[in-house]
This record gives C-alpha cells, sequence and structure tokens, in this order.
C-alpha cells in the first residue's frame, strides 16, 4: 500500500465559518494589515444563518440602521471581497490540531491540508433536537426545529405545516410563529416550560401579541400524537420542579410541531483541538484578546456563546480579529492573567481571563447573562480592593445580553474580578 503525503498549505490566519462571525473577523484582520486571510465555510455561499433570516432588525448597533439579516451579510460580502480575503466554499473542516494544523476536504481538491500561523474559530452554532429534550410519542412526520422551518420558507419556499405548535419560546421560534401567520398558517399557541419567555421582548411583542398567538409560560409538551404525520400534541403544565402536572393535560390539535428549545456552539473542532470548555456556555475559555486555552487559536460568535443580536457577534469577531493580529505581532508571548467570575445574579462572564497589560485597547467588554428576570438590577464589578464599578440596570432577563466596558486604568494592578448583579425591585416579565 502506497501512502500518498498531502502537500501542506502555510497560511497566515485562517478562520473557520463564513458566518457574520467569521466575515467581521476576516475583514477587520485585513484592515489590520494581515495579508493573508482565508476563510473556510461549508455552505455554497457566505454569510452563514443570515441567508435565511429575512426579517430586520440587524445592524441597529454596527451600521446605525436596521437592516435584514441578508443585507447585513452582504454588507460584509462586499467589504470582504473588496479587500481581497480569500473565501473557499462548500469545504468542510475535519481535523484541527493545537498546533494549528487543518485538515479540509471538498469536491474539487479532495483532502486539503493547512498550516496556520493564527486560527479564528467562528463555527456558530446548532439547534437543540426533539432527542435532546425526550418527547413521548411516535415518529412521525411535522417536526421541525424552528431553524429548519425557517430555511424551509425563506430559502427553499415550501410551507411545514397549516397548524402549528411551538415548543420553547426563543427568538427563532418567535420570528417563525410570526412568519408562519403570515404566510396563512394558524399557530396555535407557543409553550414555554419557563415562568419566564426565553426570547428579546421586542419579538415577543412584535411576533406574539400583535398577531394574537398565545404564550403558555410553565407549560411543556408531554406527548406527540399521530403515526405517519402529527396529528396534535397534548401539552400540560409544569410545577417548580419542571415536572408536568397530568391533571392539567389537554390534546391540541395541530399538524407542526416546532422545537425552539435552545441553541448548541457547535465545538467539535475545539475538543479536537484539546480546547478548554467553558462548562456553563458550552464555548471556548478566552481571555481578553478572545484567545483560547491554545495559544494562537481564538474564538467568536456563537461557537462562544450563544448570542441574542449579531451586532454583539460582530463587536467580538472585531476583537478576535485584533487579538490574532497582535498575537501574530508579538510572536505568541505568553502573558499571566487573572480569573474573572460571575457572582450572585449572574450565569456567566465572558471573557473569564484577562491580562490587562495585554489588551489589544484601552477598554474591555465583558458580556453576562442573568440567571433570572430582575425588574431592576445592579451590576457591580469588584476586585480585591472592593467595588470598581457600578451600574444600574432597568431590566434584565437571561435571554438578554448585558455588556460593561471597563477602562485598562480601572484594573490596572488587581488580581482578580468578579461581576455580580442584584436585585433591587421585584421581578416581573414584560410584555406579558
Amino acid at each position: 500500500m502506497r501512502l500518498v503525503v498531502l502537500p501542506v498549505q502555510n497560511r497566515e490566519l485562517v478562520i473557520i465559518g463564513g458566518g457574520p462571525a467569521g466575515l467581521s473577523a476576516a475583514v477587520e484582520a485585513r484592515r489590520l494589515g494581515i495579508k493573508d486571510v482565508l476563510v473556510i465555510d461549508r455552505e455554497s455561499e457566505p454569510g452563514g444563518i443570515l441567508k435565511q433570516c429575512i426579517h430586520t432588525g440587524f445592524g441597529l448597533h454596527v451600521f446605525k440602521e436596521e437592516l435584514t439579516g441578508p443585507e447585513y451579510a452582504e454588507r460584509f460580502i462586499e467589504q470582504a471581497e473588496n479587500l481581497g480575503v480569500e473565501i473557499m466554499l462548500n469545504t468542510m473542516v475535519i481535523e484541527l490540531t493545537a498546533d494549528r494544523r487543518i485538515v479540509a476536504v471538498n469536491s474539487r481538491e479532495g483532502l486539503i491540508e493547512i498550516q496556520a500561523k493564527a486560527v479564528i474559530l467562528a463555527m456558530g452554532c446548532r439547534e437543540r433536537t426533539r432527542g435532546a429534550i425526550n418527547i413521548p410519542g411516535f415518529r412521525p412526520a411535522g417536526i421541525f426545529t424552528a431553524g429548519t422551518a425557517q430555511r424551509f420558507v425563506n430559502i427553499e419556499g415550501y410551507m411545514p405545516g397549516r397548524e402549528i405548535v411551538i415548543l420553547g419560546s426563543g427568538d427563532i421560534g418567535l420570528i417563525m410563529a410570526r412568519r408562519l401567520t403570515l404566510e396563512g398558517a394558524k399557530v396555535r399557541c407557543v409553550v414555554e416550560i419557563m415562568p419566564y419567555s426565553n426570547g428579546l421582548t421586542r419579538n415577543i411583542v412584535q411576533c406574539l401579541e400583535d398577531y394574537g398567538i398565545p404564550l403558555l409560560l410553565k407549560h411543556t409538551v408531554v406527548n406527540i400524537h399521530g403515526r405517519k404525520r402529527v396529528e396534535g400534541v397534548t401539552i400540560a403544565e409544569v410545577d417548580d420542579d419542571m415536572k408536568p402536572i397530568m391533571e392539567t393535560a389537554k390534546f391540541v390539535p395541530c399538524d407542526t410541531l416546532l422545537l425552539s428549545v435552545g441553541l448548541i456552539p457547535e465545538n467539535e473542532l475545539s475538543r479536537l483541538a484539546d480546547i478548554e470548555i467553558d462548562e456553563v456556555t458550552g464555548g471556548p475559555v478566552v481571555n481578553q484578546r478572545m484567545e483560547t486555552s491554545v495559544p494562537g487559536i481564538f474564538a467568536c460568535g456563537n461557537v462562544l456563546h450563544v448570542h441574542d443580536l449579531v451586532d454583539y457577534v460582530t463587536q467580538e469577531a472585531v476583537s478576535a480579529a485584533r487579538g490574532a493580529a497582535s498575537y501574530l505581532a508579538d510572536g505568541g508571548k505568553k502573558y499571566k492573567h487573572i480569573p474573572v467570575s460571575p457572582g450572585n445574579g449572574l450565569r456567566y462572564v465572558l471573557p473569564q481571563r484577562i491580562n490587562v497589560d495585554a489588551m489589544p485597547e484601552e477598554r474591555q467588554n465583558f458580556f453576562m447573562r442573568s440567571v433570572r428576570p430582575m425588574a431592576k438590577a445592579r451590576l457591580f464589578v469588584e476586585s480585591e480592593r472592593g467595588v470598581i464599578k457600578s451600574s444600574v440596570l432597568r431590566y434584565v432577563k437571561p435571554s438578554e445580553m448585558i455588556s460593561i466596558q471597563l477602562d485598562r486604568d480601572e484594573m490596572r494592578g488587581i488580581k482578580m474580578l468578579n461581576f455580580s448583579l442584584r436585585e433591587e425591585g421585584d421581578s416581573v416579565e414584560r410584555g406579558e
């Protein structure tokens, strides 16, 4: 048997993923003077999930105007082309090692081996499926994730059904409730197991309330009926331990069940490279320049943690590109980091560690999510010296990202950072 040795391509910066995070990082990298930038994407066109998000609401922070998903993506595609970014489409990355060796495959060139000086991970996330939540019943046609249904309607031109029940109140599910209603379907209800909605407040109002679609909080689907096609679902209230109260069960006739029950960062490649993964976010642990635990490998966007606004994805991608540029410039110099931890009222804080002196900019963005809705809360940033900064937040909920900036001078010389959220008012759910 004769072994075939693949020719190795040496590249300066390789970005895995051609969605909003990958494109934003590529554009910023070229602006910073990195001449050799390669984006690898498995799709036939760049833009990622934004290609099927035809609703407005994108770009308010980055472009100061309201754009659709395709419009937002096209801005960065044009910038990338104008700046000479190379985009390799229809190509799947199947291996990534800790020394930044990439193995990819496509139908034109077969196996491709690349040795990169720096890598940015921008693979995005995927939806949780029925198997992840274990709903009893048969396996009939008519069960879709909300994103799959969105692609069918907006890209392929197919209606997934006419009588719809949506399980979960994530943003894609809420947006699809409105989209399917506009296409003539009857959305019977949106069922949410939590006592509060898991989507943006504006989507609750614009997608459900404006169309008279019921949102049933503290409810879940306990059975799916039908053998060949969905014929209906049984829903029931849940108690404080999220166990169904079967005495409240009722049958809802429908021919389609959409699942909007959460997103999972795509980190199979990260694990192959032995990158440390945060158990809460499901994404890599990163420092102030979005660098993972493996030197020279950076991460941004939904592969890092799930975002509610694509504008935040772009901001994070810009930070990752600047981090990669500083890594290439300083030859991978190693820095000591201080820990950044979430305290009371917060699920996580990102980045999880920082070196103040190695910050690419004078100000550092920190992103976090609350553990529950709070009508009024105060965010505290503390070090071993005491409170560095505090800010009053009029309203917080787990589905809406909290962000705060700290100046370099505010953090200089400290040994740790702790963020906490303390409620100052009663917990309520706006828009209900």
